[in-house]
């Protein structure tokens, strides 16, 4: 009988030498998982509408050739078409895709009284996901293992109410997610990352930070007893972008603190 396989050592950077596009990705979440890729030996593309807070990333950042930005529109396919050809001149390569973009809050008028440009505004994130893949897949798989991660929500799978749009949205990132991962696969892994509620005060233009303030109750409601922080997503983003999830696609993975998995009753 033959040896049994030996103990792996884990990567110290498992992102060295990959280059990663994230949209919207100069604030909040996208912010957080651009910096993990970075901490993980990668480099970074970001995209984003905001220039001032595209523009203090690099200024804080300090990480000279290793990151760059891009004004980016995801609903303007020549935008999109723009930025995917930034990062193939600038870096060469593109190993992962995050599609972060689109519209933050999930509140919205109510559905009756929603006028039809202003649902096709919310539903900016799916779009958006489906032109970067379009412009990116061809490089991504052409880098050997590329990676796409689109940012859904829990709201994909809970609600409150008015907030149909932003639902339609988000759940339809999780449907495109696992559609794409068996086209594209297996030269590109395609998941999914559903965030419950993630404290951004901290991570927007500095014109706009503030320090968080959350009540004891607030950071109570969650089973692990904090609400949660872009690093927790970004360290996602990094095992989901490395070859340490090579077995893993076509998946939405919830990171709520265990929200979703909690039971709540009226008393």
């Amino acid at each position: 009988m033959s040896a049994a396989p030996p103990i792996a050592p884990w990567p110290a950077a498992p992102l060295l030498g990959k280059v990663v596009l994230v949209t919207g990705g100069a604030n909040g979440i996208g912010r957080g998982i651009a910096q993990a890729v970075l901490g993980a030996g990668g480099r970074v593309l970001i995209g984003d509408l905001d220039t001032e807070a595209g523009q203090a990333c690099l200024d804080e950042w300090q990480r000279g050739d290793d990151a760059a930005f891009q004004r980016l529109d995801i609903a303007d396919e020549g935008s999109v078409r723009d930025f995917i050809a930034v990062a193939q001149q600038r870096f060469g390569r593109i190993d992962g895709l995050v599609n972060n973009a689109g519209i933050a809050g999930p509140h919205g008028t109510t559905l009756e009284n929603m006028e039809w440009d202003e649902w096709q505004r919310r539903l900016s994130s799916l779009h958006g996901a489906f032109l970067c893949c379009k412009h990116a897949l061809p490089a991504l798989a052409a880098s050997g293992a590329g990676a796409v991660i689109n940012i859904a929500s829990t709201r994909a799978w809970q609600s409150e109410a008015h907030s149909e749009a932003y639902a339609a949205a988000k759940g339809g990132l999780v449907a495109f997610t696992h559609a794409l991962a068996i086209s594209a696969g297996p030269a590109v892994r395609v998941n999914s990352i559903s965030p419950g509620w993630i404290g951004t005060s901290a991570w927007q233009a500095p014109s706009r930070r503030h320090a968080p303030d959350y009540s004891p109750s607030d950071h109570a409601q969650h089973p692990v007893g904090r609400v949660g922080q872009p690093e927790d997503i970004g360290a996602l983003a990094v095992y989901l972008l490395s070859s340490l999830s090579g077995f893993s696609t076509g998946q939405d993975f919830i990171v709520d603190g265990g929200m979703t998995r909690k039971m709540i009753y009226a008393e």
